[in-house]
Parts: structure tokens; C-alpha cells; sequence
């Protein structure tokens, strides 16, 4: 697992919840971010336990592209239907996401 690619990855995701963010005028929502955020530290707690399995299955391009296209279409259909909730939410998570990989590579 690279964690240059998966920081781009995370920056080429957390692009497009932005943009939508911006596109749709959504108000951010402070619980929703630390909700996203929290979800995330959550995920790699318990994925830490399972290291192997994960970094086997990430590894896998399909795997990647498919993670990849789903947040972006998440972050889409989102925008119309719950804009501040789930981009909240992502955002919250993505920020996150990048800290610790930043803070523990």
C-alpha cells in the first residue's frame, strides 16, 4: 500500500466533495464533520486488527477505482438529497483520513 497513492486518491476524492459543496451552496455542518471524522479513526482502529486482509484487498486496482467512483457518486447524489449531512460527513472523514496519514507515515 503506497501511501503517496492513497493520499492522492484521498485528495482527488475530497476534490470532488468540495466541488459539490460548492456547486450545491451547502452549509457544512460542525457535528456532521466530527461525526465523519470520527468514523474514520473508528475504521482504522478496527482495520488495523485486519491489516493484512485490508492491504490485500486495497492492493487490487479494481478495488481502488470501484472505492474511488463510489465516493465521488456518494458525493453527487448527496449534494442533491442530503448535501449538508453526507458532504459534511465525508469531508469530515477525508480531512481525517489525511492527518493520520500524515501524522503516522
Amino acid at each position: 500500500m503506497s501511501t503517496k497513492l492513497d493520499a492522492g486518491l484521498a485528495l482527488g476524492v475530497l476534490g470532488s466533495f468540495v466541488l459539490v459543496a460548492i456547486a450545491v451552496d451547502a452549509p457544512l455542518s460542525s457535528p456532521f464533520l466530527v461525526l465523519g471524522g470520527i468514523g474514520t479513526v473508528v475504521f482504522e482502529f478496527v482495520s488495523y486488527f485486519r491489516h493484512e486482509a485490508i492491504r490485500t484487498r486495497w492492493k487490487r486496482p479494481e478495488v481502488q477505482f470501484a472505492s474511488v467512483l463510489g465516493a465521488i457518486v456518494l458525493a453527487i447524489v448527496g449534494g442533491f438529497f442530503a448535501p449538508s449531512i453526507v458532504l459534511s460527513v465525508g469531508i469530515g472523514a477525508l480531512v481525517t483520513y489525511l492527518v493520520l496519514l500524515g501524522v503516522l507515515s
